[in-house]
C-alpha cells in the first residue's frame, strides 16, 4: 500500500473561488446597509421617533372653556355659569362599585335604574377611568357625600361649571339654552374643531346661545399628562388653560321684559318693544314660556312631552317664528302706497255704507251701518274697511307689495335668534307660482285690510311702525356689545 507524501511544516493555500468572493461581497453590503440604517435612525429620524416615544408616555387632554356671560343693557346677568357639584367613581379604587353605589343611594337620590346604567358604564371602561355618577347636586347633598367619603371608596367629588339662567322663563326665547352636541349639530358645525371632542360639552341650541355660540363658547385648553404603560395618569407635565368665551350684552331691558311677560301671563301672545331711533329691541316677549334650566339640567321625558303637546306652544318664539294676518295695522301701508303713487290725496273721499260690492263678491265693513263719507285721516282714525277696499283696488297689489317691502314686510329680519320667519307679502306672481291660479280683485281687497294671504311677524310689525314713525330705514338690534366692544 502506497502512503501519501505529507509536506510537513508548510500550509497549503486554497484557491479563492468565485463563490467565496460573492459571499464576501454580500457580507460587506449587508454591513454597509446596516451602518447606513443606524446612521439614519440616530441622525435623521431622531426627532420623529422621539415624538413617538413621547406619545407613548404623554396623554393630551382637552380642557373645556368657561362660557361667556350674557347681560341685559343695564348689566343685569341673564345667563351665567354656576358651580356644578358632581360625583365620579373609579372602579379599581372602589373594589365593589355596586356596594358603593348602594351605600350612596342612602345619601342622595340614586334610583335603581340609574345605578344599573352607571354599572354598565363602569364595566364598559377601563378600571382606572372615572365614570360620572351624579351631577348638579345641591351643596347640602355634596357636603353630605363628602363627609361620608371614607366609607365610599373610589367615589370622587368634583366641581365643574354648568349654564344657569337667572331670568328663566322671562328671557328663555331670546337668550335660548345650551345642550350636549347632537349628530345634527356636527353636521352644521366645523367638524375639525378639537373642542367638540370634549365629552359632554354643551353648545348653544336656541336663541342667542345658538346664534352667537362661537363667540360664547371660548377656546379649549390642553393638559399634558404623564401616563404609564397601562394608560394610568402619573402626573401633569404641562397645562395651557382654556380661554373663556366672550361676554354678550343685549339691548333688552330685563325689567321691561318682566313687566310685559306679566301682562300677558296665561295668554298665548307676543309683544315687541322697539326704540324707533336706534332700533334697539327693549323687549321681545312670547307667552307661555319655559324654564331653560330644566332642559340644561336634564328634563324628564314627561315634562318634555308636556311642552311639545301644549296647544299654546311654549317652545315657539311667537315674536319672530310665527306669522299672522296683520289686520288693520296694514292699512297704514296701503295709505302710504296710495299717497306715494299719487292715486289719491289725503282729502279724497269714499262713501262707506257698510257694504262693498264688486262683481259677484260682497265685502263688509266692521261697522255694519257704515261710516259715511271717509277721507284718509278719518278712514285711518275709524279703521274703515270700505275706504281701504276702494283704495287698495285703485292702487293694486303690486304697488302695495313694493311699498310693504320698504317697511320690512315679507323680508327676513337678521337677528341672532332662532327660527326667524320672513312672513308673506303675496303678489300676482306668488299666487300663480304657488297655486297655479291668477290673482283676483278680491285678493287685493283682502290684502287692503291686512287679511287674505298676507302674513307678518310681531317683530316685522314693530319694524314697520318704527319706519313709519321716523321715516328712516330702522333696523332692529339685539346685541349691544361683545366683550365690551360696541356692536355697530
Amino acid at each position: 500500500m502506497v502512503k501519501p507524501i505529507v509536506n510537513k511544516g508548510k500550509k497549503i493555500k486554497k484557491p479563492l473561488t468565485r463563490r467565496m468572493i460573492m459571499l464576501l461581497g454580500l457580507q460587506m453590503a449587508g454591513i454597509g446597509v446596516l451602518g447606513w440604517r443606524i446612521r439614519t435612525l440616530q441622525l435623521e429620524d431622531t426627532d420623529r421617533y422621539r415624538l413617538r416615544a413621547e406619545k407613548n408616555r404623554v396623554n393630551i387632554r382637552m380642557l373645556p372653556p368657561i362660557r361667556g356671560v350674557i347681560f341685559d343693557r343695564d348689566g343685569i346677568i341673564l345667563a351665567t355659569n354656576q358651580q356644578n357639584y358632581k360625583l365620579v367613581i373609579i372602579r379599581e379604587e372602589a373594589k365593589d362599585p355596586q356596594k358603593v353605589l348602594s351605600d350612596l343611594s342612602k345619601l342622595i337620590d340614586l334610583s335603581t335604574k340609574r345605578r344599573l346604567a352607571i354599572n354598565k358604564e363602569i364595566n364598559k371602561n377601563r378600571a382606572f377611568v372615572p365614570v360620572t355618577v351624579a351631577e348638579n347636586l345641591s351643596w347640602t347633598e355634596f357636603a353630605r357625600v363628602a363627609v361620608n367619603l371614607p366609607s365610599l371608596p373610589g367615589l370622587i367629588p368634583e366641581v365643574g361649571f354648568s349654564r344657569y339662567y337667572l331670568k328663566d322663563e322671562i328671557m328663555a326665547h331670546m337668550v335660548g339654552y345650551v345642550g350636549p352636541i347632537a349628530k345634527s349639530d356636527l353636521e352644521r358645525l366645523p367638524s375639525k374643531n378639537p373642542l367638540f371632542q370634549i365629552p359632554k360639552l354643551h353648545i348653544g341650541k336656541t336663541g342667542v346661545e345658538r346664534q352667537l355660540d362661537f363667540e360664547l363658547r371660548g377656546s379649549a385648553g390642553v393638559s399634558r399628562l404623564e401616563v404609564n404603560a397601562f394608560g394610568r395618569v402619573m402626573r401633569e407635565l404641562e397645562r395651557d388653560n382654556a380661554v373663556m368665551g366672550k361676554d354678550i350684552q343685549l339691548t333688552v331691558n330685563s325689567q321691561l321684559q318682566h313687566f310685559a311677560m306679566e301682562r300677558m301671563k296665561g295668554l298665548s301672545a307676543s309683544a315687541v318693544i322697539l326704540d324707533v331711533d336706534s332700533g334697539n329691541i327693549l323687549s321681545m316677549c312670547s307667552t307661555p314660556s319655559f324654564n331653560p334650566n330644566k332642559i340644561v339640567q336634564g328634563i324628564s321625558s314627561k315634562d318634555w312631552k308636556e311642552l311639545l303637546d301644549n296647544k299654546k306652544r311654549p317652545l315657539s318664539n311667537k315674536s319672530v317664528s310665527d306669522a299672522y294676518p296683520p289686520a288693520s295695522t296694514f292699512k297704514m301701508i296701503v295709505a302710504i302706497a296710495a299717497l306715494e303713487s299719487g292715486i289719491i290725496s289725503s282729502e279724497d273721499e269714499v262713501t262707506c255704507e257698510g257694504l262693498y260690492e264688486i262683481g259677484d263678491s260682497k265685502h263688509h265693513c266692521w261697522l255694519s251701518k257704515g261710516h259715511g263719507r271717509m277721507n284718509l285721516i278719518r278712514g285711518l282714525k275709524r279703521s274703515c274697511d270700505i275706504y281701504f277696499y276702494e283704495i287698495a283696488r285703485r292702487v293694486g297689489i303690486d304697488r302695495i307689495a313694493n311699498t310693504a317691502t320698504k317697511f320690512g314686510i315679507g323680508e327676513k329680519i337678521s337677528l341672532p335668534v332662532s327660527a326667524i320667519s320672513k312672513g308673506l307679502m303675496p303678489t300676482k306672481n306668488w299666487k300663480l307660482n304657488t297655486y297655479g291660479q291668477r290673482w283676483l280683485i278680491g285678493d287685493t281687497l283682502n290684502a287692503g285690510i291686512g287679511q287674505g294671504y298676507l302674513l307678518v311677524t310681531p317683530l316685522q310689525l314693530a319694524v314697520m311702525t318704527a319706519r313709519i314713525a321716523t321715516g328712516k330705514s330702522v333696523k332692529p338690534r339685539l346685541i349691544n356689545a361683545i366683550n365690551g366692544v360696541q356692536n355697530l
